[in-house]
């Protein structure tokens, strides 16, 4: 029998990208990391990595916030993000709660093609 090499799936990592093309899956990703994992500091660098890579791929990515994840990721290089985890409990003990939102004209393109096919499925119901 000849050996045959079935085609493997797309991996994770891949799925991940492509989900974080849309604003909201991204602006959720961030924001459980940040109120959830505290004490793995270092994975708010991989969550921004993340968020980044997928930017890149699908060409969505300013100079400005390249610059910015730049000087970022060299700070969270030298703490891990502990400043920012630190700053997160202090808000939870004052009673705040931390979100991440998408900016108005940000949804990017899945999120605005789904909203699209939900405007034309309600426009078919009403014919």
């Amino acid at each position: 029998m000849n050996n045959v090499k079935a085609p493997t799936s797309r991996s994770y990592q891949e799925l991940l990208i492509a989900s974080l093309r849309n604003a909201e899956e991204a602006a959720g990703y961030i924001e459980v990391t940040l109120t959830e994992a505290s004490d793995e500091p270092k994975l708010l660098q991989m969550v921004l990595k993340d968020v980044i890579d997928s930017r890149l791929k699908f060409h969505n990515l300013s100079e400005s916030a390249k610059l910015q994840w730049e000087k970022l990721d060299k700070m969270l290089t030298a703490s891990s993000g502990s400043e920012i985890y630190c700053f997160v409990e202090l808000l939870e003990a004052l009673g705040f709660k931390l979100g991440i939102t998408v900016e108005d004209g940000e949804l990017g393109v899945e999120s605005e093609s789904m909203i699209e096919e939900s405007k034309l499925s309600r426009e078919t119901a009403n014919l």
